[in-house]
């Protein structure tokens, strides 16, 4: 089964964000906070946060981003 352009931006733009959002908000939560107690929580708050911002910020920059990389990759 193949999916149309519409849904692979969309679901390509959500697995993006999802893995970026939690290894950038793990990494900046560690940085900021250290260890703590509350980690866990400070993290998956940047998770979440990092994901409902990067997801739709991503629906809209892949196809500028795709139209960019076609352009400069024609000889």
């Amino acid at each position: 089964m193949k999916l149309s352009e519409r849904y692979y931006t969309v679901i390509f733009a959500a697995l993006m964000s999802l893995g970026m959002s939690f290894v950038m908000s793990f990494t900046m939560t560690w940085i900021n906070a250290g260890l703590s107690q509350t980690f866990f929580e400070k993290w998956m708050r940047a998770f979440l946060i990092g994901f409902l911002v990067g997801w739709p910020t991503s629906i809209a920059i892949i196809p500028i981003v795709r139209r960019t990389i076609n352009k400069l990759a024609r000889y």
